[in-house]
């Protein structure tokens, strides 16, 4: 099996700042603080969620001025479905900041965990594949995805009405050979159900899903990479999670 091009990971903070994470999301919005809610499509963890309405502001680290034209306009689609702005060249001080490192991949922290204090000036999201001459379908895919993670989502596979009847030594293996991943690591990125409480349908079309190859399951199951637009799904729950003014 060829390792699986484009894979993300959620970032999350040290274990030491943990309950800081915590702390400082409910600060941010004290709704953070209340656990579940009502049960609505898609996978999201409401401890990480913005204030609803904020403006997030977007700070390009280094990379390309003509890779940043095309990942901005592409960001800008979750504010049609959702009750936030983000607000592009706003400097370091950024709540999110992008950084396009070829050497680590794509990744995002998720929330409100991207302002932390203790991340001032560090990048919060890499996207680390994107060329000029990248496809329109690649930036979609990359882009969409990020900016999902950094409005608080989850990945999709991880919903616990997925029920993918992963092989877990198969997992295991393939991740620590392509990817170098510890098993704790692959565990908390494919296995591991998450903490995320606001969920009902497994959304096969969400741009928050990984690929599943049938190497890695058992009985043939298989979800191919071909997600690259907000599905349905993610467009009524992401406004769910962030309403607009009725």
């Amino acid at each position: 099996m060829e390792p699986l091009k484009g894979l993300c990971t959620i970032v999350t903070p040290d274990l030491a700042l943990e309950q800081f994470a915590e702390q400082h999301a409910a600060e941010l919005n004290p709704a953070n603080a209340i656990h579940g809610g009502e049960q609505v499509s898609g996978v999201f963890n409401t401890q990480r969620r913005w204030p609803n309405g904020m403006i997030l502001r977007v700070h390009f680290l280094d990379g390309d001025p003509a890779v940043h034209k095309r990942v901005e306009p592409i960001a800008h689609e979750w504010s049609q479905y959702a009750n936030i702005k983000f607000q592009f060249g706003a400097g370091p001080d950024a709540e999110i900041r992008v950084a396009f490192n070829p050497n680590v991949g794509s990744w995002s922290y998720m929330g409100t965990d991207c302002s932390l204090p203790q991340l001032a000036g560090k990048p919060t999201m890499n996207l680390g594949w994107l060329r000029p001459e990248t496809a329109e379908t690649e930036y979609r895919r990359v882009v969409l995805h990020e900016f999902g993670h950094a409005l608080g989502l989850i990945h999709e596979h991880l919903s616990p009405k997925a029920e993918i009847p992963w092989d877990e030594e198969k997992v295991i293996a393939y991740y620590r050979r392509t990817n170098g991943w510890n098993e704790a690591y692959i565990r908390s990125n494919v296995l591991a159900l998450p903490e995320a409480d606001e969920f009902t349908a497994f959304d096969t079309k969400s741009i928050m899903l990984y690929p599943v190859p049938r190497e890695l399951t058992k009985g043939g199951y298989e979800i191919p990479w071909q997600n690259s637009e907000l599905s349905e799904v993610d467009k009524e729950f992401i406004a769910k999670i962030y309403p607009f003014p009725a």
